[in-house]
């Protein structure tokens, strides 16, 4: 008795999903090996791939040794240069922020508004 191609098709499409079905499950155990490998051996993405992975890359690998990263931490923004008397101050660096703009705009001289020392 001879199979019909719609009949093939189906047998095709269920042994398809099978298949994937499968290949998830041996996935997940195979990521979960690699996982315990990078650990226990401490590999570094630049080792595992040759190059300085990008850093979104070094964070997930990270996460997925089960290494917490510590916040970078924060630039120390200068010493204050000038102030506006009423505790709004700028080390002079950078963008001029918006009290200063309107000082200025105002009549007054950046002198006028230095921190005196």
């Amino acid at each position: 008795m001879a199979k019909s191609l719609q009949t093939l098709l189906k047998q095709i499409a269920q042994l398809q999903k099978q298949a994937d079905a499968l290949r998830s499950r041996e996935k997940t155990d195979v990521i979960e090996r690699i996982k315990e490998a990078i650990a226990h051996y401490d590999i570094t993405a630049a080792e595992l791939f040759g190059t300085a992975a990008p850093r979104a890359a070094r964070k997930r690998a990270a996460a997925a040794a089960g290494k917490a990263r510590k916040p970078a931490a924060k630039k120390a923004g200068g010493t204050a240069k000038y102030t506006d008397g009423a505790g709004r101050t700028w080390s002079g660096v950078g963008k001029r922020p918006n009290w200063f703009k309107d000082a200025i705009a105002a009549g007054k001289q950046p002198e006028d508004l230095l921190i005196s020392r």
